[in-house]
């Protein structure tokens, strides 16, 4: 089945409603043995763009991924990236800030692991989560040290507009943006956990403060509706990807990593006729036992 991501992509000016998206659409794969193939090609293709971005080294591409816990974010970067230079690769994941973080603003952190021009950055949950667990959590605000007068009803219309023109200024400067909320049903989430807690090895992964935040569900859907809604741009769209099979999801942003490094206009260096001379020289050399 062919994959059409402009099905998964949030248009700009768009108002999500969360639970019109799905979360499970049909099979992408015939079989296992198929899922296993296409996800190779696709690993394949993106194995084959990374260097030509690195050796453009003009462009950069940043990746976020977002999505509530057991949603698969890193089962998604290990199998889709799996064939990517780590040389030329760097995955954050944002944990609670410290209280460095906290003496600055929100998007601080983030821009101190910007991808360099000719990396790949992938960002698991970014300056998204203090318009998503902080809208949830709004007590958190307090320990972020604002001003009183900031902390005010628009904050989060003030942090929707501040992402805007940071990716926006991202955008212009080279770094194309693409994000993915890995859209999880509450119904998976609670399969999954019990996953976490039947089989031993998955144990460490599992938390009282994961379960506590379940009760917060619908908090969490609003909060993601508005944030999609808000910020998602042409320069910088957000995917929802339906994430109960963790194997349609890997296929669907597989695709959409390769379609957005399709859309740079890479390619590698050109060698003039003096750099061609200077090549013609240094094999001579080496031919020639001189060096």
């Amino acid at each position: 089945m062919k994959i059409k991501t402009k099905d998964y992509r949030v248009k700009p000016g768009d108002e999500v409603d969360v639970a019109k998206w799905p979360t499970d659409v049909a099979k992408l794969y015939e079989s296992d043995d198929d899922y296993e193939e296409r996800l190779a090609s696709h690993v394949s293709k993106l194995r084959k763009l990374q260097p030509v971005l690195y050796a453009d080294h003009r462009y950069s591409l940043l990746i976020i991924f977002q999505a509530m816990d057991a949603a698969g974010k890193d089962g998604a970067i290990k199998h889709v990236m799996s064939g990517v230079n780590p040389q030329g690769c760097m995955v954050y994941s944002f944990k609670q800030p410290g209280p460095e973080a906290l003496r600055h603003d929100f998007l601080w952190r983030a821009a101190r692991q910007l991808p360099g021009r000719g990396h790949i950055g992938i960002f698991n949950r970014s300056y998204y989560e203090d318009v998503l667990i902080v809208r949830v959590h709004p007590e958190l605000l307090k320990a972020q040290g604002l001003p009183e007068d900031t902390i005010e009803d628009d904050i989060w219309d003030k942090r929707y507009r501040s992402i805007r023109a940071f990716e926006k200024h991202l955008d212009a400067n080279g770094t194309r943006v693409v994000k993915i909320f890995l859209h999880l049903s509450n119904e998976e989430q609670r399969k999954r956990f019990l996953s976490r807690l039947e089989e031993p090895d998955k144990n460490w992964k599992f938390s009282e403060g994961d379960l506590k935040e379940r009760g917060y569900w619908d908090d969490y859907m609003k909060a993601y509706a508005a944030c999609l809604s808000e910020t998602s741009t042409k320069h910088a769209p957000w995917y929802v990807v339906p994430a109960d099979d963790k194997r349609n999801a890997r296929l669907i942003v597989s695709k959409i990593l390769i379609e957005a490094l399709e859309a740079i206009p890479m390619s590698y260096p050109e060698v003039d006729d003096e750099r061609r001379a200077e090549l013609a020289k240094i094999r001579e050399r080496l031919e020639s036992g001189e060096v």
